[in-house]
């Protein structure tokens, strides 16, 4: 029985996997058609051929092969915004879910032997059961894992951003030049935020390319709407000669007043939730001083 129970479980948990990827190659997927064209032009090949090159880990080359070989609707929803704001290749990405769902596969097979061992019999049904429900779940957690932290770097973008557009709005105030003044105040801290910008602004010089259209760009790329807004003051500046001194210095005020407000209204959340056990312990305090006064009063002593 013992010997017979592992190989059970996992011609159950391959059956059951075998089943969901037809059923996922079956089913009409949900094209985008310019991520389809894209497919198709060279550039795109050449970019898919360099990164199955500078690919170093094994999760990154059982990515590539995912993106080769595996259908595009088999991965749900891809964060992308999420992604190129964290910086993780889709091959990492695609490691990672294929990774995770491996080990959800394999982990209630290996726990069910365990317990057959200790003598704790279980069906083979409920092994193989928790291989398909575990293996998804843990298909999914990379998608968790690149929102929320995605998330915190949006904040501290935010944050970073409101210094950097000061910066800006001191060297404009001091006669530099639209294109000098984003590029000296990109150059004066050394975070990840500002050497992001730092690079853009770069690129954009190389290219030709108007420095709040580069930005701009960004905003777009990474879904953040406060650099949107500071591309936008400076396409002011640079464009119509606009003087955006005050402007940038109400910008970011007004960025610091909303992450305080956001941060406030935080401390009162956790503080109201807090409130919580010292009532409940309040309640039962209560009880235990009126439970025996109503225990001699029921039983008329």
């Amino acid at each position: 029985m013992i010997a017979g129970l592992p190989l059970a479980i996992a011609a159950g948990a391959l059956l059951m996997l075998g089943g969901v990827l037809l059923v996922a190659r079956l089913l009409p997927a949900q094209v985008d058609l310019a991520e389809a064209l894209g497919r198709l032009t060279p550039s795109q090949r050449t970019d898919l051929a360099a990164t199955a090159e500078a690919a170093t880990s094994g999760k990154e080359r059982l990515g590539v092969w995912a993106i080769r070989v595996l259908p595009p609707g088999i991965w749900v929803r891809t964060p992308t915004r999420e992604l190129a704001l964290l910086r993780i290749s889709l091959a990492k990405f695609y490691g990672d879910k294929l990774t995770f769902a491996a080990i959800g596969l394999v982990a209630p097979p290996l726990l069910g032997l365990f317990f057959d061992v200790l003598g704790i019999g279980l069906p083979v049904i409920v092994p193989a059961f928790a291989s398909v429900v575990l293996a998804a779940v843990m298909f999914l957690m990379p998608n968790y894992n690149a929102i929320d932290d995605a998330k915190r770097a949006r904040v501290e973008f935010a944050r970073a951003l409101g210094a950097y557009i000061d910066l800006v709005a001191l060297e404009r105030h001091n006669g530099s030049g639209v294109r000098q003044a984003m590029e000296s105040a990109a150059e004066v801290a050394d975070s990840w935020v500002f050497r992001r910008l730092s690079e853009e602004l770069g690129r954009s010089r190389w290219s030709g390319l108007p420095p709040w259209d580069a930005l701009h760009a960004l905003a777009e790329e990474l879904g953040l709407p406060e650099l949107e807004d500071f591309a936008d003051i400076m396409r002011l500046s640079g464009e119509e000669g606009a003087a955006v001194y005050g402007n940038l210095r109400a910008r970011s005020a007004a960025m610091r007043t909303a992450m305080l407000n956001a941060e406030v209204a935080q401390a009162n959340a956790v503080g109201e939730r807090m409130t919580i056990p010292g009532s409940l312990l309040g309640v039962i305090f209560m009880a235990l001083l009126v439970a025996p006064s109503l225990l001699r009063m029921f039983n008329g002593t």
